[in-house]
């Protein structure tokens, strides 16, 4: 008589994973995220970009083909490039802005557009700081003087970017709680205009990022020194934002991870933010990115060099996360997630490159996606 061998707790979860994969048999890139009250059809992320056609901060048609064009190529959340808080704030004339009504209206019409196609309309409100008043890529890059069209920048202190760069006004108590204040304004008006998710853009050398980093601040005051005092001017800029930003409405930061520079800000004190915002509980996902802090920088750049941040970050915090940087491949993104090191794949040049990158995806990993009617007989890949 054959005895009957207990299964055992593996059997158990055996059971449980073919129930999950019964649940949802799409690979772990088009699984559905639930943010809050919103919910992402697929893990695919159009990175902020910016597009440096805006006049006087507006955005126009070009900004509406760009963006609307990425919803309907099967993207989840749709991000816009940065909209600066002020006029100050922006990194190029041509930069998007939203400190005014007028600015948000014209994106009204942007995010019915991406709605309209199942994706995530959301939006990043920033400050470039020290970094702003610059000519677009194509026409240089420099600063621009402000006898020339340029205008004076602010930051934590009065630190250059670098070489070529004016030294920026150190901000006093006054310009701080102003600045706050221009962010919970342009929180507003991103909620009147419809979006549905807002990210804080705390990266890339940019104001917020500028007092987080010791290689920007130098101040000596209770926004400067020790890491409670540097990370202080971002949280006050979340509490405001979250005024105005709903309860039920997801809320992202962007930070860079890392100054690739020693003595800038770098992992741990990135895993110690995350530590802090998780339990602040106003943050859904911290965007994982990394540099621009510094021209001295050291990158040893190659596909997927910056997921380890967001592997760390998640696991180290309990706070998720979203992958970035030259993340190309299906078969990455899909490894990415289910490797379980962030949650949410963010693509720049890949959809810039290709707008329809999550068709031929979901075509390579076998997942069960629709295409827009409209282009179903195009269904080649």
């Amino acid at each position: 008589m054959t005895q009957a061998v207990s299964a055992g707790p593996w059997a158990t979860r055996g059971e449980n994973e073919r129930k999950v994969f019964q649940r949802d048999p799409n690979p772990h890139l088009f699984r559905p995220l639930q943010l809050r009250s919103v919910t992402a059809k697929n893990r695919i992320v159009m990175s902020p970009m910016c597009q440096y056609s805006a006049i006087d901060g507006v955005a126009n048609d070009w900004h509406l083909v760009n963006l609307a064009s990425r919803a309907v190529g099967g993207v989840g959340i749709v991000f816009t490039e940065v909209a600066h808080v002020e006029a100050r704030g922006r990194i190029t004339p041509h930069c998007l802005g939203i400190w005014n009504d007028a600015q948000r209206d014209a994106l009204q019409r942007i995010v019915a557009a991406i709605a309209t196609q199942g994706a995530v309309p959301a939006i990043q409100i920033g400050h470039a700081g020290r970094k702003a008043s610059t000519a677009r890529p194509w026409d240089g890059g420099k600063a621009i003087a402000p006898g020339q069209g340029g205008w004076e920048c602010i930051a934590p202190s009065a630190i250059a970017f670098g070489d070529g760069y004016p030294i920026p006004n150190a901000m006093d108590h006054r310009a701080i709680a102003a600045t706050i204040e221009l962010f919970r304004a342009s929180a507003r008006r991103a909620r009147e205009a419809g979006f549905r998710l807002l990210e804080v853009h705390a990266a890339h050398g940019y104001l917020l990022h500028e007092f987080l980093s010791p290689l920007a601040n130098a101040r000596n005051d209770e926004y400067g020194g020790s890491f409670d005092n540097r990370i202080r001017m971002l949280l006050q800029t979340i509490d405001a934002v979250r005024t105005e930003w709903p309860d039920e409405l997801p809320l992202f930061v962007r930070i860079s991870a890392t100054d690739w520079v020693e003595g800038g800000w770098d992992l741990e004190q990135s895993v110690r933010l995350a530590e802090v915002l998780k339990s602040h509980g106003k943050v859904d996902v911290i965007d994982c990115s990394s540099g621009a802090m510094s021209p001295q920088q050291q990158i040893r750049i190659h596909p997927g060099y910056q997921v380890p941040f967001a592997e760390a970050i998640r696991r180290r915090s309990g706070m998720p996360t979203g992958a970035v940087g030259l993340i190309h491949s299906p078969d990455m993104a899909e490894q990415i997630l289910a490797n379980a090191q962030a949650d949410l794949i963010f693509l720049g040049r890949t959809l810039l490159a290709e707008p329809y990158w999550p068709l031929r995806a979901a075509k390579q990993l076998r997942a069960k996606v629709p295409w827009p009617v409209q282009y179903e007989r195009a269904d080649i890949f």
